[in-house]
């Protein structure tokens, strides 16, 4: 193996952390980032530019873990990104889908600013999580809702089309949302691989196609490094 092989890090994104945010990745090279709860898209990048340092790396963020991902990016010694089902909603304003989903979101966080946490969780769980709101599981899925009404919103932090120009990306989409997919595309436009990893909604990293998926997109970039005159 070559020993300047980069190594791996993952992003978790605004739900679940660590191994269980990744379930099936490898461990080797392998390096699981946790960001402070509570933390901003602004001190995530800082912790992502602190964390690689001057290391080769390959990114692998999923959804609004993409946004810092991206961000930090021009500042790192970056091999490679893979995003799946990266969050990137300032580049598909005006599609419809996305604006529908905007508007939820702000109109639910709003909702618990005036004190109505199940107001706004009367929004947000049909939205991301599907089924309507039910009185009879508040007690339960209230801890959830308190987090997703102080979660980050993945709009507004200055990603633009073309930020990851000249990276060799992966986008890792799961074919079941609007939104991702025309993400996606623009993504595509700009040069990335787009793959479809159907049957886990929103997170294709669950499916053990993932891993084969990686390994082969890790292949195809080693090679190509291989074959670089400058190298």
């Amino acid at each position: 193996m070559p020993a300047d092989r980069p190594n791996r890090l993952f992003i978790h994104g605004a739900g679940r952390r660590g191994h269980r945010a990744w379930p099936n990745m490898s461990t080797d090279r392998s390096e699981l980032l946790s960001f402070t709860p509570g933390s901003s898209i602004h001190e995530q990048t800082k912790t992502i530019l602190q964390t690689c340092g001057t290391r080769r790396i390959t990114l692998f963020a999923h959804s609004i873990g993409a946004v810092p991902a991206t961000l930090a990016a021009n500042n790192l010694n970056l091999a490679a990104i893979v995003l799946v089902e990266p969050a990137f909603y300032d580049i598909v304003r005006g599609d419809p889908a996305v604006e529908r989903h905007i508007s939820a979101v702000v109109e639910a966080q709003a909702q618990a600013a005036d004190g109505n946490l199940p107001g706004c969780w009367a929004i947000l769980r049909p939205l991301m999580f599907g089924g309507p709101f039910d009185e009879q599981r508040w007690d339960q899925e209230r801890p959830v809702a308190e987090h997703w009404s102080r979660a980050n919103v993945p709009w507004g932090h200055g990603i633009r089309s073309g930020m990851l120009a000249g990276v060799p990306t992966l986008v890792i989409t799961g074919g079941w949302n609007d939104e991702y997919e025309a993400i996606a595309q623009v993504l595509v436009s700009d040069g990335a691989e787009h793959r479809v990893l159907a049957g886990a909604a929103h997170r294709p990293q669950d499916l053990p196609e993932f891993r084969t998926l990686l390994d082969e997109f890790e292949r195809t970039q080693a090679d190509a490094a291989a074959r670089s005159p400058t190298r």
